[in-house]
């Protein structure tokens, strides 16, 4: 084992998250140290990664795979990294390295609805935050400043302050589409950590159409972006580094985190403070493997809801060709949706969700449906032009509710470090089938109105990952019914914190990256103002 290091505060995994709250912690004096489980890749190696790639729909060819650090791959082969122990797969994909899973994200900066807050005191269903919209408004806004954030003024979550950064313009497609739906269904731009302009060095989006899996120009905001702010603002970052063992003193507060390099030589770091900042999958991983004689079911676990109340937005969709030529592919992949069924009395009955509507090129899959069909030739290549400039594709993010029995274990199997891979149980219940219902009528009445041929709906029962992935590490005042208080402290141990995706309570309907990333900013200050005084 290596000499020990000491920092202020050791962080774990350099995500957004983990990035945003160590860059603050570190402007304001204190010594940080920066754990993350994965290497560090700049943006040119990984853009030349995914040039170089034979399977261009696989969001994860830019980034590096390790044995070391395993991630969960579905294409061209599944990995089955994450064992799947329930009816519904839940087929999250992640990226461990420095900067995290918004490497390869489309930047949808989405606040909630204030009434995602109070979804059980409201609807019946679900559960209650323990801290209000208003009481995150101003974070919501600290963080729509850094990543240069824009949108729609009036899209159902009130604001103090303008957006930051200007819509970027209105493509063909958007165009026509908000056209021809109005006035039954009102389409607004997406909440967007993408640049219109020059913004931070860097600068605008000029229409590469690829920001998943990655922005070849950074004009979108990322996790890697907010990672380099933290290494600049004096976070001291060890890559490579996998933490398995959190450590806890005889009063219970965790005194040491243990971590293995790449050559698996174990190193041990310290901190007043602990904060765990890895994906809602990771951490509570990490947690539940570290038991002793005290804690024999893991840390922060007293109440057995570590990994409990796994959601995601259980996704279906649909492609249709419109009865005119659209051109998907010019401008941003994500650029706007219908948000009117993201809240109302309706939620007693049904799941909301929002209705995402893609501008991304058809081009790839149009012709491997051709080729499928038997053209080839002058025809293939007449009928390529033809659909792709047609072909319509949307999905839903409807919310799912929490249930104590979706959940992260620990499987019987073991990583190349001999760590435990995640077992995941998820399962879809009636409320978000009746939602999934209410989608796919609306579904039909959009094809209908864009006068659709070639529909094409998601199989029933099938629904795909948005790979918003939350609840496990769920905030709440009652230690029975959560694992961290509202600040993101653990229950059970006063010098541990959690931030990112993990500690919200419930899903909403949107993107997830912009509340985590303001409810660790809120967390960072509760740090600060706790140990203020040393």
């Amino acid at each position: 084992m290596s000499n020990e290091q000491v920092a202020d505060v050791v962080v774990v995994g350099a995500g957004i998250c983990g990035s945003l709250l160590a860059t603050r912690l570190a402007r304001a004096g204190r010594s940080v140290l920066l754990l993350e489980s994965g290497p560090r890749k700049s943006r040119g190696e990984l853009v030349q990664r995914y040039r170089e790639s034979a399977f261009k729909s696989d969001y994860m060819s830019p980034y590096p795979y390790s044995e070391m650090a395993p991630q969960p791959r579905f294409t061209p082969e599944p990995n089955h990294y994450l064992e799947q122990a329930g009816p519904n797969p839940f087929h999250a994909q992640y990226i461990r390295m420095f900067g995290g899973t918004t490497w390869h994200w489309a930047a949808q900066l989405w606040r909630f609805v204030p009434n995602d807050f109070r979804q059980h005191s409201l609807y019946g269903v679900g559960k209650d935050w323990p801290i209000s919209y208003d009481e995150l408004e101003d974070y919501y806004y600290q963080v729509e400043v850094i990543a240069g954030v824009g949108g729609e003024p009036d899209n159902g979550s009130p604001r103090a302050k303008p957006f930051p950064m200007e819509r970027v313009p209105a493509s063909y497609l958007q165009q026509r589409v908000t056209d021809r739906l109005a006035p039954d269904y009102r389409v607004i731009d997406d909440a967007t950590g993408r640049n219109s302009r020059s913004y931070d060095g860097r600068p605008a989006c000029c229409g590469n159409n690829n920001c998943m899996p990655i922005c070849p120009i950074d004009a979108q905001y990322h996790g890697g972006l907010a990672a380099q702010e933290a290494e600049a603002a004096g976070v001291e970052v060890i890559t490579e580094a996998v933490v398995y063992r959190l450590e806890h003193d005889d009063r219970g507060a965790i005194s040491a985190v243990h971590y293995y390099d790449w050559q698996k030589n174990s190193h041990r770091v310290s901190g007043a403070t602990v904060v765990l900042a890895a994906n809602a999958i990771e951490t509570p991983k990490l947690l539940l493997m570290s038991t002793s004689e005290r804690f024999p079911n893991g840390i922060a676990n007293a109440s057995d809801n570590v990994g409990r109340h796994l959601c995601d937005h259980p996704a279906i969709k649909v492609s249709f060709d419109v009865d005119e030529p659209i051109w998907p592919g010019r401008g941003p992949v994500s650029p706007c949706s219908i948000g009117q069924f993201r809240d109302g009395d309706f939620r007693a009955e049904h799941a909301p969700f929002r209705i995402d509507i893609s501008n991304g090129s058809k081009v790839a899959s149009v012709t491997k449906e051709l080729i499928a069909e038997g053209y080839h030739g002058r025809h293939l290549e007449e009928q390529v032009r033809y659909r792709a400039a047609r072909r319509l594709a949307i999905k839903n993010a409807m919310e799912q509710l929490p249930d104590p029995n979706n959940r992260v274990t620990l499987s019987d199997k073991r990583d190349a470090l001999g760590l435990p891979t995640p077992r995941l149980y998820w399962s879809i219940g009636e409320y978000e089938r009746r939602g999934t219902q209410a989608t796919r009528e609306n579904y039909d009445r959009i094809a209908e109105r864009l006068g659709a041929t070639n529909v094409k709906h998601s199989a029933d029962g099938a629904f795909s990952n948005r790979q918003h992935i939350t609840g496990t590490l769920s905030m709440g005042d009652d230690p029975a019914t959560s694992v961290t208080d509202r600040w993101g402290r653990a229950h059970d141990h006063d010098n541990l914190y959690m931030v990112g995706t993990g500690v919200m309570p419930t899903v909403g309907t949107c993107n997830v990256t912009l509340t985590a990333a303001a409810l660790a900013l809120r967390t960072a200050d509760r740090i600060l103002e706790e140990t203020q005084h040393g």
